[in-house]
């Protein structure tokens, strides 16, 4: 399998991309629910097997290459040839061409399933100006936010037409959410680790609040080592569902201002390679009990390469799987489930 353009585009390839993906992962772990749909010819618009948020900043005039054996790689623009548009987004070449792979796919099946990663706010803003954006929250702060402003009605405008199409937005983000609610509105915010709580608060909290009243379950994505340092913050969203935890978090205190936030656990796919079943089954062990409501906790590893050996997937599959148990009396192998969420 190859990750060249036309497998994110092409209607014929798309539908068979994600039945083999499916099949490989039934194949290694179907006992423990995955490829559960590895028969079926799905209408698929995006890749929801990857973790690759591109096509937002593709929209917004980033070069974006398509490697046959990676996800895309967006090159920053630093602001050269950009002219920030929303209405402009919606008529870009790769809008256009996402448009035409919809509507073969809609035509060819009469529905459509899945979602595109849409990325986030700060993250496409990275994208497209680099660390001038950063410099911009001191030098000229009213034109960042207004930025933020445009590039939030493009993510607004394309998150809703997803939304209509297929009833998810966000499992490209996080496969977890399909778990949880598939109807769930996740925001990556990688680069938030980058900024101080005031930062944070003055110029993206806005939009996670704004967010969280359109009427979906909502969630932030933060893979990095601190989430804890927002966690007062975090508390000031009026619906946060779903908090994707980042490595090295601190856990506990993060559950003391979210007590109702299903926290889904990240583990790092760097340390990840080096362990072996047994510390793979003590670390996920911990990270749960950390979390303190096993019926607000789920585990994942994303970004794993092929130094990761079957048998050590098999370990944290199993490991979450005997929690289930123990912690819930549920012994429910299914993959996927409804909301409210399903423990681990």
């Amino acid at each position: 399998m190859t990750f060249d353009r036309d497998f994110y585009y092409n209607p014929l390839r798309r539908v068979e991309a994600e039945r083999l993906m499916e099949a490989a992962l039934h194949e290694r772990w179907g006992a423990y629910g995955l490829g559960t749909r590895r028969n079926e010819d799905l209408p698929v618009i995006g890749a929801v097997h990857l973790a690759a948020g591109f096509m937002i900043s593709e929209m917004l005039g980033c070069p974006v290459s398509y490697p046959e054996d990676s996800s895309p790689q967006v090159t920053c623009a630093n602001g050269i040839d950009v002219a920030l548009d929303a209405e402009q987004a919606f008529r870009s070449p790769v809008f256009r061409r996402f448009e035409r792979l919809l509507e073969a796919l809609k035509t060819s099946y009469g529905y459509l399933v899945g979602d595109v990663n849409w990325s986030g706010v700060l993250n496409v803003a990275l994208d497209i100006w680099g660390q001038d954006i950063l410099l911009g929250f001191y030098d000229d702060p009213q034109q960042t936010a207004a930025r933020f402003d445009t590039i939030g009605q493009v993510i607004a405008g394309f998150t809703d037409l997803i939304q209509r199409e297929t009833g998810s937005t966000s499992v490209s983000v996080n496969r977890n959410v399909q778990n949880v609610c598939p109807s769930l509105l996740l925001h990556s915010e990688c680069a938030l680790t980058m900024l101080s709580e005031d930062d944070y608060k003055r110029f993206l909290l806005p939009f996670d609040i704004a967010w969280s009243k359109r009427g979906l379950p909502y969630g932030v994505h933060y893979c990095g080592t601190d989430p804890h340092r927002f966690a007062a913050s975090f508390s000031e969203i009026p619906r946060l569902d779903f908090l994707d935890v980042g490595w090295g978090a601190d856990i506990s205190l993060l559950r003391r201002y979210l007590p109702a936030t299903f926290f889904n656990l990240r583990l790092s796919p760097v340390e990840f390679v080096g362990w072996e079943p047994s510390e793979i089954e003590t670390t996920v062990t911990r990270l749960v009990m950390q979390s303190g409501d096993p019926m607000l906790t789920g585990v994942c590893c994303i970004n794993l390469d092929d130094r990761v050996r079957d048998d050590q997937v098999a370990a944290l599959l199993r490991t979450v799987h005997r929690l289930r148990r123990q912690l819930t009396g549920t012994a429910n192998a299914e993959s996927e489930g409804p909301y409210p969420p399903k423990a681990l």
